[in-house]
């Protein structure tokens, strides 16, 4: 990346934050949004209001606030951290605003004498998987901890203005996620409905948000990792064969109509890399914290077959179907995200300890 690529990048993220920090402050915090036209553009939310855009708005501060901790020279990263400091100041109570008003809709449920609070008991929630059409989904609260926790990181809200609302602070909280989700021993990714085989009952999203809401310095959460994960890489049906590409879960998940009918894998037995990725990150986070190489070589074998169906296809897949192939229904015919890309390569780095690309070869 040379002096004016960061400088295109920089502007495109200011850009985009914008467009996304005014939808908040005119209270449309959306899951999709769709150009309609010369800077025009509609929301699109599948569910109820979402709980991961929010998470997604001020992901991209921070990655503002903090490009010019990057080992760069560039002078566009400092004017990108300083564009994120502005744009914060500009728009910090408005998402203040947001963030208190969902943790005012978060409801009480009440499961072996203790009562927890969810944001998805009544009804489904957009979350990272935002057409399963589950209530109290494990992804989908833990995107509602992380948005406080990274909300209160970037000073957007006071902690006990959180604690008032919620009742218990953030730590609790968190721990009354994992003993809910986690009572089974492993984490269970929706409560809805009868538990079936815990295979059955586990799904791939529960990896969640790259330093958001798992800590493997715990003891208690690395358990419930390593248990679940290794339930996803004992089952042949949550692999594509011969390869370690992980479907999003063993089975297809409960859908939408529109979704049954136009996509009927999109959230279930196909191939998300940007979840492979990430799963391949915090089985790196595991074996760092403790001490081992349980995952290591998993890790790498994602990795490497990411790469591999990359070079295939000519792109950095949305998905990749149960077959190995682009995925592709008669509604929806793939797309290639390439904004994913970057990501995948810093978790090579990491995995491989040497960069997949030199970019000024």
């Amino acid at each position: 990346m040379d002096a004016q690529d960061a400088v295109r990048r920089a502007r495109l993220l200011e850009k985009s934050i914008r467009l996304l920090l005014e939808a908040v402050r005119a209270d449309v915090v959306t899951t999709t949004i769709v150009p309609a036209g010369r800077a025009r553009y509609l929301g699109v939310n599948y569910f109820s209001r979402p709980s991961d855009t929010l998470l997604g708005v001020i992901a991209g501060l921070q990655q503002m606030i903090s490009a010019e901790e990057r080992v760069s020279s560039y002078l566009a990263m400092s004017q990108c951290a300083h564009a994120g400091r502005l744009l914060l100041a500009e728009y910090g109570a408005d998402l203040k605003r947001a963030i208190l008003r969902l943790a005012s809709e978060l409801e009480p449920f009440d499961a072996g004498g203790t009562r927890y609070l969810l944001c998805d008991v009544s009804t489904p929630r957009s979350a990272a998987t935002d057409t399963r059409a589950e209530r109290k989904r494990f992804v989908t609260n833990a995107c509602v901890y992380t948005t406080f926790v990274w909300g209160v990181e970037l000073g957007v809200v006071d902690e006990n203005e959180l604690k008032r609302l919620l009742g218990r602070d953030l730590a609790q909280y968190k721990t009354d996620l994992l003993g809910l989700f986690g009572r089974d021993g492993y984490i269970r990714h929706s409560l809805e409905g009868r538990a079936g085989a815990p295979a059955s009952s586990v799904a791939l999203d529960f990896v969640n948000v790259h330093r958001g809401f798992w800590d493997l310095n715990d003891a208690s959460e690395r358990a419930l990792f390593a248990a679940t994960t290794d339930l996803i890489i004992a089952e042949p049906r949550f692999r594509i064969p011969s390869t370690f590409h992980f479907l999003v879960s063993a089975e297809n998940p409960r859908n939408k109509m529109i979704h049954k009918i136009a996509a009927p894998a999109y959230q279930g037995r196909s191939s998300w890399p940007t979840f492979n990725v990430e799963f391949a990150d915090r089985m790196l986070d595991y074996d760092a914290c403790a001490g081992s190489e349980t995952y290591r070589a998993c890790a790498k074998g994602i990795l490497k077959d990411i790469r591999t169906a990359t070079e295939v296809h000519g792109g950095y897949q949305e998905l990749i179907s149960e077959s190995g192939l682009k995925y592709r229904t008669w509604a929806y015919q793939g797309a290639v995200a390439h904004s994913w890309f970057p990501r995948f390569l810093s978790v090579w780095r990491r995995a491989y300890g040497t960069p997949l690309l030199k970019w000024n070869d």
